[in-house]
């Protein structure tokens, strides 16, 4: 036991976050659907605070609005990898040719908008995380029939 505590001390476990592997079959762009559209809220509240004379309010207001605009950028590109790489398959390239080109694009917004605050930036993630949301329903309802 003493082995094992010396190795815990020196060598913490780290925890894993990870979809299930399995795989499980529940995909949903919904989660990211709400990031896209939480970075373009967050840009709308960013730009609409005093220029000049902030008070502590409107400062405090500002970090938490980047913090919030950085972390659903990184969610959202955390849920289109999840899609892209688990839920769309060899065969989905016959229906949608510029599938990787719109995943490759929309997964470079979410990292453009973490590092700028900038209104055609958070519109244009939110339009094509929309986009790649309607080819995940496409091939949803294909797969009903």
């Amino acid at each position: 036991m003493k082995i094992l505590r010396f190795f815990d001390r020196f060598f913490p476990i780290e925890t894993a976050f990870a979809h299930c592997d399995v795989p499980c079959g529940i995909y949903d762009p919904k989660p990211a659907q709400i990031a896209a559209e939480t970075v373009l809220k967050m840009v709308e509240k960013i730009e609409g605070l005093p220029k000049e004379n902030a008070t502590v309010g409107d400062r405090n207001l500002f970090v938490r609005a980047v913090w919030t605009k950085e972390e659903h950028a990184r969610r959202c590109k955390e849920e289109l990898l999840i899609l892209w790489t688990d839920f769309f398959k060899p065969e989905h390239l016959e229906i949608f040719p510029d599938l990787h080109d719109k995943f490759w694009k929309a997964t470079k917004l979410c990292s453009t908008n973490k590092q700028s605050v900038d209104m055609n930036a958070a519109q244009d993630l939110k339009t094509a995380v929309d986009e790649i949301t309607e080819m995940f329903n496409k091939v949803k309802a294909g797969a009903k029939k």
